[in-house]
């Protein structure tokens, strides 16, 4: 796994808290995770800002959760995280669903923000 402890306390950071939000359904949490112009791309097609964030995680259905793993970092300015992870998200009726997350985190004013998110099914 390459990156440093601090590249994976940054994504820490962020996604503990985007876990949570998920795990609650609070999708207008999740969505203040995120850039006001972040890009967004779940398994439905994408959105730009937070509105369109809220609004997927909204449609989600009640009970879902998200464990995640880092599998690789890469800090490309001092200001930007690129994050590589496994995600199963959990749900109360069907089987998990196990997905690759590339998430590409900010520096902002006031700690980090998900300015890029991509998520990718590999069968």
């Amino acid at each position: 796994m390459n990156g440093t402890t601090d590249d994976h306390a940054v994504l820490r950071g962020v996604l503990d808290q985007w876990k949570a939000a998920v795990d609650a359904h609070a999708p207008e949490r999740v969505a203040s995770l995120f850039t006001e112009d972040a890009i967004f791309q779940g398994l439905h097609p994408y959105s730009v800002g937070r509105k369109g964030i809220a609004g997927y995680y909204d449609s989600q259905p009640l009970g879902l959760t998200a464990e995640y793993r880092i599998l690789e970092t890469r800090r490309y300015a001092g200001d930007l995280v690129l994050g590589y992870l496994d995600v199963d998200f959990s749900f109360t009726d069907r089987p998990t669903l196990g997905v690759k997350l590339s998430v590409l985190v900010q520096r902002v004013e006031d700690g980090w923000l998900i300015s890029h998110y991509q998520v990718s099914r590999l069968d």
